[in-house]
């Protein structure tokens, strides 16, 4: 167990924590959730001794032992992906050795009546079980095992890590985190450098991990799958949820609906006491109970809503302009590097309005064909076109990267920004959460995802009917993935969209392009659809021995994706009703106001409808507002 005590700690004279008291058991699954800030990854880094807190203690049952994965790392492996991986088992040698002296001390003792004697054979036990939990003398077959889950192939087992993507390189830390398989288990965002397929490798293993898991992560359908308890962070302080991240977030609307309504309830007995005490204040005969009402008002403890983030992105695409009936049209297209065929002999047609997702592991081509698309890569066999009258939008995988870092956000902006737009370049970035503080900052100073808002800024200006977006959610918390998503519906033009993400994607796109095995591979449906078809047929070879209960799970977070999709259409319907109500009876009244604009003597009838008409548009105007409340939260 891990025990939290009275932990507090400060940044730039803000408390991230105050007071923080909780455990940590050898079992558990835990999901840290809280806005950008609230002190996520300092928590994780406190619990594996990498930062002190300022006051409280962090105590680790003896002998057990804690790794971390933190977000973003400078691997310095210098050997090859198994040489590296390996070397997780270098605590093995120190354990054989301490086995074997513990053997021998037992062989030795003969106080088998004594506390000692105990202490050595339990001892001895601990060395024994946890030399087989970390695989003992299968060292390699273990590494194996764990590498090719993360997406390695054989092939790359015997090639340097120096010459992988840092994406490939934090896979093969993770590799060795696993493979030494600590106590306690600290991951913060472990999925960021992961396909959908290793993710679900991960999943299964986690759950059949024995020790104890914390994560970090905005992969809602991650944290469902896998977390049964969740700890807010807000504030400084934190709550205590025992269920999954999707039950947290209605047990917590449901936990702050009630904090408000205690408040409103302490607001409106203070408001009494203190009108009683203005009013009896001077009156001798009143004296004992308006001082006893004073005295409660100091004894009342005041009620604290917790803080809110109001903050998020707010965007819509400009119109698609029109294009030809087939976007894109390729015939056995094929493309390689070097010796490297990544895929070959692909027909690709896609047709104006069409929403679609290519999916596959890491390195099958999904990027590759979008480069293609966009003309970046023009060296390829076959052949392909784009339509008539198409406009492309693309967001790269390292969009942020590719920002100009000596720029500001200003300028970043203004550079692109033409005719009318260039008036709004404030109020464009404003949607995007650049304030009047950010707008002159340099872009190399900006975090991750701020740089992810400024490149989707850079993309809402030129109006598209083909947009491209390679793994868009990365850096973007939750609401901003939800804000993101939504925009994509009401898009009007063609989308491909590659993502890992699952939640994202669910509802989104309706047809999927699998990139596997050097080919690509057409699917009718959507994400759920098509991960539950492909553990059905083992049509994803590292999806083969998915668990009934990962497809139940898949299953229930694509229904709970729908559900949630519904609900937002059918807010935007009643939002848009209201509207047209609003409009109706404005325009009746607009007619009776041209009437008395006449001078004319009216009835009394017709007065008394005119202030029908008016109380009527009163209420719908009230009515129109909650809509829209309702709508954006």
């Amino acid at each position: 167990m891990i025990s939290v005590n009275g932990l507090s700690v400060q940044f730039t004279g803000t408390n991230l924590f105050s007071n923080v008291t909780f455990n940590i058991g050898d079992h558990d699954r835990i999901g840290l959730v809280g806005m950008n800030g609230a002190g996520k990854s300092t928590l994780l880094k406190i619990l594996c001794g990498w930062q002190e807190p300022e006051s409280g203690t962090i105590v680790i049952a003896a002998g057990q032992t804690v790794g971390y994965l933190p977000q973003e790392m400078v691997p310095d492996a210098v050997g090859t992906v198994i040489e590296e991986a390996l070397t997780a088992f270098s605590q093995l040698d120190d354990m054989e050795r301490e086995q074997e002296r513990l053997t021998a001390e037992i062989a030795e003792r003969t106080d088998y009546e004594s506390a000692d004697y105990t202490r050595l054979l339990e001892r001895h036990n601990e060395v024994t079980e946890h030399l087989a939990l970390l695989g003992g003398g299968r060292r390699r077959e273990a590494a194996e095992k764990v590498l090719l889950g993360l997406g390695f192939r054989h092939s790359d087992f015997d090639r340097s890590v120096a010459v992988f993507s840092g994406g490939w390189q934090m896979r093969v830390e993770l590799a060795k985190l696993l493979l030494r398989h600590p106590d306690f288990l600290l991951l913060d965002e472990p999925t960021n450098h992961l396909d959908i397929v290793s993710i679900q490798w991960l999943e299964n293993y986690l759950a059949s991990y024995s020790g104890a898991v914390v994560l970090v992560s905005h992969d809602r359908t991650f944290l469902d799958n896998i977390t049964k308890r969740t700890i807010e962070i807000t504030a400084g302080r934190i709550y205590d949820y025992k269920c999954s991240y999707s039950e947290y977030v209605v047990q917590m609307q449901e936990r702050r609906a009630s904090q408000m309504a205690q408040l409103t309830n302490q607001q409106r007995q203070v408001a009494q006491i203190e009108a009683f005490i203005e009013r009896f204040r001077y009156k001798a005969t009143k004296a004992r109970q308006v001082q006893s009402r004073l005295k409660m008002l100091e004894r009342m403890e005041e009620i604290k809503v917790d803080e809110v983030s109001t903050e998020s992105i707010h965007f819509q695409f400009p119109p698609a302009p029109h294009s030809g009936k087939i976007v894109i049209e390729a015939q056995q297209l094929g493309k390689a590097y070097g010796d490297n065929q990544v895929f070959d002999g692909v027909d690709l047609l896609l047709t104006a309005g069409k929403k679609v997702a290519f999916v596959g592991r890491n390195g099958e081509g999904k990027s590759t064909m979008a480069k293609i698309i966009v003309g970046d890569i023009n060296d390829y066999t076959g052949t392909f076109k784009l339509g008539a009258g198409v406009v492309l939008g693309y967001y790269a995988q390292n969009q942020a990267a590719m920002l100009n870092l000596d720029k500001t956000v200003f300028e970043t902006i203004d550079d692109i920004a033409q005719g009318d737009i260039r008036p709004k370049i404030r109020n464009i970035l404003g949607s995007f959460l650049f304030g009047d503080d950010d707008i002159d900052k340099k872009v190399k100073v900006l975090s991750g995802g701020e740089k992810a808002r400024l490149a989707l800024a850079k993309l809402l200006l030129t109006p598209s009917n083909l947009l491209i977006l390679d793994e868009p959610t990365n850096h973007l918390d939750m609401n901003s993935k939800d804000i993101l998503k939504n925009a994509l519906l009401q898009y009007t033009g063609t989308l491909i969209v590659v993502s890992h993400d699952r939640d994202f994607l669910s509802g989104l796109t309706d047809e999927l392009f699998e990139f596997r095995d050097g080919a690509v591979h057409e699917f009718k449906g959507d994400i759920m659809e098509f991960l539950e078809v492909s553990q059905n047929n083992q049509g994803v070879q590292s999806v083969q021995n998915t668990s009934n209960i990962q497809k139940t799970a898949s299953k229930a977070a694509y229904e709970q994706s729908k559900e949630r999709e519904r609900e937002r259409r059918k807010l935007q319907n009643a939002v848009k009703q209201k509207e047209q109500e609003v409009e109706a009876l404005e325009a009746e009244i607009a007619i009776k106001d041209a009437v008395l604009a006449t001078g004319a003597v009216q009835t009394s009838e017709f007065y008394k409808e005119y202030q029908s008409l008016k109380d009527q548009l009163e209420q719908k105007l009230l009515e129109w507002e909650d809509a829209v409340i309702a709508a954006e939260q």
